[in-house]
Formats: structure tokens, sequence, C-alpha cells
């Protein structure tokens, strides 16, 4: 047997990964390198990821630190470790939303999980047993666990299971039409409605940005309804928006917010999820009939990679990478602006962080430019709609988000006929 002959990918068509797998060895700052020893500037911070850049000892340190100290212990029943406790104690006074109580996670899709999941509880406890819906929109992404592949806005990530949803009772509404989705919501019913899931800048599903006051009207129709709204920032929390979270940008203050991703920048699998306290206090409620929430995780709160995420919440302060991340953003709109100009270009997407998306015209391979500009020494990778993904480490330099935007350039103009 070949070397990783027996790994199955994500999200991977295999036949064609193993003719074409590309192996990573290492990584330092913006850049890895791979196994045959090729540096390429990691233009995609590996899954939307690594804020912080490749290679931080500093984090390893405080890794092995901990492990020598205690590798882990459970948060289950009345059990905690000290690094649990005080990440969850930071995040709440990080985040957004005054008071907010923390259930850490093992990742993104955990995440996602746990907050449908305790949307649908809330609304049985408050005596709205009809709200059983949960609603997402168009182009959404929501991980791959099953309450987040029920909800995804695309449909290829639904389909192939027998049965329109994964969890019954899931649906969509239009994407920054905030009269589209109103409408959306009477063919539902709004009774029927527990929460309304939305990223506040769709990634995966093609990097859009939130229309003008689309992100605070769909908050202020979900609570017009009875339903929670709940803040999907896997991608966009710990500074991807040039603010610590994107609801801080937009002005929000969602019941729920999900979090994982930049919260260790990569370097340990580790989510959480913040919660009002409109939702949580009935469990923290010292009275007779407080009820419980019967969630949890084996890893959640593993005390590792909580001290992993300390140390990277240390760096993005002390190095002012949130600020660096917002300076970004407009160098980035700026070097991709003259590829709207472009004949293979459908639209570019930027502006609403330090992330952008390139969407190619429909008769262009938009999997065989990305491994072209991955070629020439830039990782990109084709997501929905034929579009580019672009969302470089925070520690890029100008010079290399220009290089970014010049080699797609280059690519393109090879298939200029």
């Amino acid at each position: 047997m070949t070397l990783g002959e027996a790994l199955w990918h994500g999200q991977a068509h295999m036949p064609t990964t193993a003719r074409t797998r590309l192996t990573i060895a290492g990584g330092d700052g913006a850049y890895v390198t791979t196994d045959d020893g090729r540096r390429l500037l990691d233009a995609t911070a590996g899954l939307w990821h690594t804020n912080v850049g490749h290679g931080r000892e500093r984090i390893a340190r405080a890794a092995y630190d901990q492990m020598c100290r205690l590798e882990t212990y459970h948060c289950f029943g009345r059990f905690a470790n000290e690094p649990a406790l005080r990440l969850a104690d930071r995040l709440s006074a990080l985040g957004p939303v005054d008071g907010a109580k923390v259930m850490l996670t093992s990742g993104g899709s955990d995440s996602v999980d746990l907050a449908c999941k305790l949307a649908l509880r809330h609304a049985q406890l408050s005596g709205d047993t009809t709200r059983t819906v949960l609603v997402s929109r168009d182009r959404a992404y929501h991980g791959l666990h099953g309450l987040g592949t029920s909800i995804a806005g695309l449909p290829y990530n639904r389909d192939g299971y027998g049965s329109p949803s994964l969890v019954p009772d899931t649906a969509r509404i239009p994407t920054n039409d905030l009269d589209g989705a109103r409408a959306q919501i009477e063919r539902i019913g709004p009774e029927r409605i527990a929460a309304i899931v939305a990223e506040p800048v769709i990634g995966t599903g093609g990097v859009h940005g939130p229309a003008e006051g689309y992100l605070e009207g769909l908050q202020a129709l979900a609570h017009d309804i009875g339903a929670l709204f709940v803040a999907d920032e896997v991608i966009t929390g710990f500074g991807r928006t040039g603010h610590w979270f994107a609801s801080d940008r937009w002005g929000l203050q969602p019941d729920v917010i999900t979090l994982a991703k930049g919260l260790t920048s990569g370097y340990a699998p580790l989510g959480a999820v913040l919660v009002a306290p409109r939702v949580a206090d009935r469990f923290f409620a010292d009275t007779p009939d407080t009820p419980m929430f019967r969630h949890g995780l084996t890893y959640s709160g593993h005390a590792t990679a909580c001290a992993v995420a300390e140390a990277n919440l240390d760096i993005l302060a002390e190095e002012e990478l949130v600020a660096r991340a917002a300076a970004a953003e407009d160098v980035l709109t700026k070097v991709l602006d003259p590829l709207r100009d472009h004949p293979l270009v459908a639209e570019v997407r930027s502006g609403a962080g330090f992330l952008a998306g390139v969407a190619l015209r429909a008769d262009v391979d938009g999997a065989a430019v990305a491994a072209d500009v991955t070629d020439e020494g830039v990782i990109l990778r084709a997501i929905h709609e034929n579009t580019l993904q672009i969302c470089p480490p925070f520690v890029v330099t100008d010079d290399e988000v220009d290089h970014i935007a010049t080699t797609i350039r280059t690519a393109l103009d090879r298939r200029v006929t």
C-alpha cells in the first residue's frame, strides 16, 4: 500500500484526488511547504481559519505546557478544567452579547448543530410547540453534521440521502432580500419557525457580503415572529471582518453565535457557542424545575485546545491583527478591482472583510484555474458559483495581497483566446 492510500478526503471526488493530491508538510507565516519542497502562499488560510499564520511556536509551547500539566478532562456534569473555565469567561467578555453563556465544542459543524438543537429546545420549553422549523438562507453553508447539512442553502449538500433534508422541518429564504424573506416566512408560517440562522458574510456559498440593512432587518424579522436569531460566525469570528466579530461590525445582538476556525487559527480543533441570557437564563436558574440541556461532546472544553485558543487570542490582541485585517480589506478590494473587467470574470465580491470571491463565467473551469494559480505558487480553491476563494492569513503583506491578484490575472489571461 502506498502512503495515504487509505485516506478518504472530505468533500472530494476520490479518483481525481488520488491522482492530484497535494500534501502539505510544513508552514510558516502566510506560506506552506509541500512534501516535494514547493513554497506556496496560502491565500485561503487553510479552510478560512489560519488567521495568525502558520508555525507559531508560542501556540505550540502553550499546547506542550498544558499537555504536560493535564492533556484534558471533560466538562460533563460537575467536572471542568481550568483552561475551559478561563476561555469561557474570556469569550463571554469579548463577545458582542452581554452576559453570554458559553458552550465549547470541537469545531464549527459541532457549534452549528448545538445551536440548532438549542433553538428547538428553547421553543419547546417556551411552550411554542409548533416551532420546529429551522430557516437558513440560499447559498448558506453551515457545516456538514446532520443539522448543518439539513439547513444548508447549497442543494447538492442535501441531495442523495433519500429525503429533501436529513432532519425534517428546514427551509431556505432569499439572501439579501428582506421582502423575499418575509414572503417566504409567511408561506412557511411564522408561528412554526424556531430560529433563523445566517452567516453575516456567506463564505463557502460564494463570498457574499450583506446588503445594507439586511442583517439588521433579518434579526428584527426573527424577533418580530418570535424566533431566535443565530449568527453563524464560524468564518467571520475573531477578526475576519476587521472587527472581533461580524456582529460588532453590523450592530447585531444575536441570541446565539456559533464560533470556531479563528478561535484557535486551526492549531487545535475547537468551537464555541455564545448564548444570550434570554435563552441561557432558564438553564441556570436555581429552582426545582430548572431544565437540563442534554447535549455534550467528549472533547468539548478540551483543556489543550482551550490553552491553544488562549495563546491565539493573545497573539491577535498583542499584534493588533484584527486592525491589520481591517486595513488589508481595503488593499484586497483595490487589487482585485481591475479583475472586474476581465473577460472571464463574472463578478468580484469584496468589501465585507478580509476575504473575497472572484466569480468566473460559467463556461470557465474554475477548479482548473484554481489549480493553475496553485501551480504558480498561490493556493486557491474554487467554491460555489464557480468562485475563486480568497481569504489570506492576517499576517500577509500588502505586496503578497497584490501578488494573489496578479497571479489570478496571469492564469486567466492565459485562457483568453
